[in-house]
């Protein structure tokens, strides 16, 4: 299964096409841009407490059968979070000093 791709950061919905290479997920697939992953989050995920990596890109050209962006093409629902600053702050605060791999 190919990631979702999502077309948007979360937090400012600012656009983030396949290419981009500031979007940054975390394991559930939460996409925000590296702006806000580094200002706003602490590269806390406001939705699972989990860290950040760059999203990978999806190939243009199909060099394989059936792998490239035309043949699983991004999604094209915006997803926006639930949460307001503060809470984010809040949650952020009590989760940024644990290193993700141990969150």
């Amino acid at each position: 299964m190919a990631l979702q791709l999502r077309p948007n950061c979360e937090g400012c919905d600012k656009d983030l096409p396949p290419h981009a290479t500031d979007a940054r997920i975390c394991s559930y697939e939460c996409t925000f841009c590296a702006a806000c992953v580094e200002t706003v989050l602490s590269n806390v995920c406001p939705n699972c407490g989990g860290g950040f990596v760059p999203r990978p890109i999806r190939p243009i050209t199909e060099r394989r059968p059936g792998v490239s962006l035309a043949k699983q093409p991004p999604s094209d629902k915006r997803v926006h979070l639930k949460y307001d600053r503060a809470g984010i702050a809040e949650f952020a605060a009590g989760v940024r000093a644990i290193p993700p791999e141990k969150r």
